[in-house]
């Protein structure tokens, strides 16, 4: 499934540097899958090793925001960008649309509509905009969100609850917006699936008298989403809904060797929805090409932030407001 972008603003940039960048690489995606879940098995074990201790605690939550970092994985799989092999690529879409919370046929439709009409208020509807258009509750939304265990308390505003809506075969907004109706059977079925996982792990919990099976493998989404979400909120938020230059609803910003690895490189998320179809290790290279052609660079999340917080507080009260965005050209939109 491509997605057209031809309705899009797109900076320009060479043809046979595009063509260079957009080459794939299982031996890319293979080392970053190892270096990722060998994180995750290693602070695990820390974890299991000091249970019981204010340490265990420590390391549960140093694990839980690592793991939550599989979303990146779920959306480079998605575009077939991680590996070059489209089965190793569907093979981690599915685990780690798991890892997040995210059933995969849903996921694999909604976001084929975020790229193709990025924050859409409209028929049809982007989804996958943080919050939709509920830009008054934004920032109460996001805290619960942060905290941990914050979106657990608030169940019905988090993505789990759709998935229980779907296994029970209740038609969604998104459901009806975005899957096409010989798809929806699937989705109830892999809906069904995740409940069955989460209630048997968390029985099997209750069964040896030990909550870390469920801390391990179905609350992480609960209390590891921080760091993620304090990243990932900084794709679209408080930026310009309903237009056509991407440069005025996705921001870049520069983030940290570590943090970039674990993210996949989405902080370069303008370059993203111009060229979907590049690999996200070569994402910072194609930035380079068109940077002049881009807005002003956020120099990591506090000062991504210092122009989401006001904008947010100014929505409250004003949805119709956003973030004004200074372009190369020094006209303001």
């Amino acid at each position: 499934m491509e997605v057209d972008l031809n309705k899009y603003y797109r900076c320009k940039v060479d043809k046979e540097v595009l063509k260079g960048l957009s080459k794939k690489s299982d031996l890319k995606g293979f080392i970053h899958i190892v270096i990722f879940f060998s994180l995750l098995i290693i602070t695990g074990y820390l974890s299991f090793y000091n249970w019981g201790t204010w340490w265990g605690i420590f390391w549960i939550l140093i694990y839980g925001n690592i793991y939550c970092f599989s979303n990146p994985i779920w959306h480079e799989t998605g575009h077939k960008t991680a590996f070059k092999s489209k089965l190793l690529n569907e093979i981690f879409y599915y685990i780690s649309c798991y890892m997040s919370c995210f059933e995969p046929i849903r996921w694999r439709y909604s976001h084929f509509i975020h790229h193709g009409n990025t924050y859409s208020t409209e028929n049809p509807y982007d989804h996958e905009i943080e919050y939709g258009n509920d830009l008054k509750n934004t920032i109460t939304r996001l805290i619960k969100e942060i905290i941990p265990f914050g979106n657990l308390v608030f169940i019905k505003n988090d993505i789990t609850f759709e998935i229980i809506k779907h296994s029970l075969g209740i038609n969604t907004k998104v459901m009806n917006d975005c899957i096409p109706e010989q798809a929806k059977s699937k989705s109830i079925l892999i809906s069904r699936i995740y409940v069955f996982i989460w209630l048997s792990v968390i029985l099997f919990s209750i069964y040896i008298n030990s909550w870390l099976p469920a801390l391990f493998l179905v609350l992480p989404h609960f209390y590891g989403k921080t760091l993620h979400k304090l990243i990932a909120f900084t794709q679209h938020a408080g930026l310009a809904r309903d237009v056509k230059d991407l440069r005025l609803s996705a921001r870049d910003m520069y983030l940290n060797p570590i943090l970039s690895f674990l993210y996949w490189k989405m902080e370069y998320h303008c370059v993203h929805h111009m060229y979907p179809t590049i690999p996200s290790y070569n994402l910072d290279k194609l930035y380079e090409h068109i940077k002049d052609q881009l807005p002003k660079t956020k120099n990591g999340i506090i000062d991504a932030y210092k122009d989401i917080i006001p904008t947010l507080l100014k929505q409250k009260k004003d949805p119709s407001y956003h973030l004004p965005v200074s372009l190369p050209d020094n006209q303001n939109i």
